[in-house]
């Protein structure tokens, strides 16, 4: 098995890019504050799991139960979207349910967040073009920067202090907004052909 540096680095980039981990730093702090401490590693390994188990079995999955890769982007650029109004207009659009520490680092943390519709859909999107081994070790390195962000949340809260954080919501609550359109507009026109 060859690696190859360039292409890990490039899969790593992309992933960060779509994870999103620091701009998912607000949504991480108002986690924390509903829900009390979060299991980091929990979170950091699920996410892992869920994106490494999609690699694999994402087509032969979304097959079977008869959706196409167009319809599950289009799905998740909508949760996205709600995700990005929810951060740019300070307002809650779903009921919370009672959550725990360890229910709260599933879900909505390890997904969908971080392997969340968008992650996923561009795993699929990179497998088609590199080496499944890169995208692995590209996946593993995300997870372990993942895990730092997590862990570090509360130093980087107290860093950026309330008006810091709430100025990052808002700018990554954008640009995740721009994503989700993006991501429904590039899959909403396949779903018509």
């Amino acid at each position: 098995m060859k690696f190859n540096f360039k292409e890990i680095f490039t899969v790593f980039m992309v992933l960060f890019a779509v994870i999103d981990i620091v701009g998912n730093i607000p949504i991480v702090i108002d986690l924390r504050k509903k829900v009390g401490q979060i299991e980091s590693g929990k979170a950091s390994i699920i996410s892992g799991i869920i994106l490494i188990l999609f690699l694999f079995l994402g087509n032969s999955i979304l097959k079977l139960i008869g959706i196409d890769v167009s319809s599950f982007a289009v799905a998740g650029s909508l949760i996205l979207f709600f995700i990005a109004l929810e951060m740019i207009l300070g307002i809650t659009l779903y009921k919370q349910e009672e959550q725990t520490a360890q229910t709260a680092s599933v879900f909505p943390l390890a997904f969908p967040l971080i392997a969340g519709p968008g992650s996923l859909t561009t795993l699929l999107a990179l497998r088609a073009e590199f080496k499944v081994e890169n995208i692995i070790v590209a996946i593993i390195l995300n997870v372990i920067l993942i895990f730092v962000v997590l862990k570090t949340s509360s130093k980087i809260e107290r860093f950026l202090g309330p008006n810091g954080i709430s100025i990052i919501r808002k700018v990554f609550g954008v640009i995740l907004l721009a994503i989700a359109v993006k991501l429904f507009t590039h899959n909403i026109k396949d779903l018509f052909i």
